[in-house]
């Protein structure tokens, strides 16, 4: 019995003949000469041609599974060593199915395009006083760190020390292959249960974070705000920064007068410079916004299993006495907090990946019934 449906069939072999027609388009100077079209082209191809890859693997592994049953069905071959390769093809041919399967299905879930893009960070301080300023500090490490590991490039756009340590705010621009769809299940609320360095009785207590993350608009668009719902301020670089850093006025805060969205940037010495990455910032927080109304909107019928994403979420606990995190989107629990906060969040990023896809398949199969 076949794995795939006929539907699915077709639409693997529509992919195929959209190849082709990619393969001679991208083959055509005139195409060469137009760089955002051919990048374009060039991005769809490989990804058609990776799906088409494993549909053709299938078929041929279809077809193999098919010679071996008619080998092992043979009247003269039923109990020869023959029959026996065959029963082996049979299991192979059945377990290769299987895998193929499961990844052509995959093939055909929904691409989210800012997965690809570069993304920017936000962790501010919420309840708890010092001690959620301290967490937001511990977030950021956390952070630093799974960037570092994934070879992703990170750069402070803007930060709000905490007098005891940590931060009131801090925005980091993540720079890497897909950073904004390994990052994007961080935003919503963080709690942590732990016993204060500022506490003298060992009381544990419960503080919180709000975490957010945007992809970081395409350069290449154009961005359309209205110069005069825009207030520019310039102010003095605070923090660490070296000889300049309260000498010149090169750190920029722009708000959007209608939202009231602000954003800012003071990490570098120019002021031009800060203030084209401020500008990027505050786009990717209205794009956010815009999205959160959109989601806000459709969880009103759909409740989707990894969340919205808003601020208000609360998406998991950090429970420092017992060692264990937990995500209360997916019912995960890890007892590894320790290496998590090191940096080690693949175990979390990958389950909520997955849940993700699962969630995903559940809706397309609904969807083809």
């Amino acid at each position: 019995m076949s794995l795939l449906s006929a539907a699915l069939r077709e639409r693997f072999e529509r992919l195929t003949l959209r190849l082709a027609e990619l393969d001679a388009t991208l083959a055509d100077p005139a195409v060469a000469g137009d760089m955002k079209r051919y990048r374009a082209l060039s991005r769809e191809q490989a990804e058609v041609q990776g799906v088409v890859d494993t549909w053709r693997r299938y078929q041929q592994r279809e077809r193999d599974l098919a010679t071996a049953q008619e080998l092992r069905d043979s009247e003269s071959e039923r109990d020869s060593e023959l029959a026996e390769m065959a029963r082996e093809e049979i299991e192979a041919a059945g377990a290769d199915l299987e895998r193929l399967h499961g990844e052509l299905q995959a093939a055909l879930l929904p691409q989210d395009p800012d997965d690809e893009r570069n993304a920017f960070l936000e962790i501010r301080a919420g309840t708890g006083g010092d001690e959620s300023a301290l967490f937001a500090g511990d977030l950021a490490r956390m952070y630093l760190r799974y960037c570092e590991r994934a070879g992703f490039r990170t750069e402070v756009l803007s930060e709000s020390p905490a007098e005891l340590g940590g931060y009131k705010e801090i925005v980091l621009r993540v720079e890497g292959d897909r950073a904004y769809g390994k990052l994007r299940f961080e935003s919503g609320g963080h709690r942590v249960q732990r016993v204060p360095v500022t506490e003298s009785q060992g009381r544990i207590h419960t503080s919180a974070c709000t975490v957010a993350v945007m992809p970081e608009p395409d350069e290449t668009e154009e961005v359309q705000l209205n110069p005069a719902e825009l207030r520019i301020d310039t102010f003095r670089a605070s923090g660490a920064g070296g000889q300049h850093v309260n000498k010149t006025d090169s750190a920029i805060r722009i708000t959007h007068l209608p939202t009231g969205l602000v954003a800012e940037c003071q990490d570098d010495r120019s002021q031009h410079r800060n203030k084209a990455k401020a500008m990027a910032v505050l786009v990717a927080r209205l794009r956010e916004k815009e999205r959160s109304e959109r989601a806000a909107k459709e969880a009103a019928t759909r409740k989707s299993l990894v969340g919205s994403g808003d601020r208000s979420d609360r998406i998991r606990t950090y429970n420092f006495p017992q060692g264990r995190l937990s995500d209360h989107r997916i019912n995960l629990t890890l007892y590894k907090l320790a290496q998590i906060m090191d940096g080690d969040l693949g175990d979390v990023t990958d389950a909520l990946a997955a849940a993700r896809a699962a969630e995903q398949l559940e809706q397309l199969e609904a969807g083809a019934r």
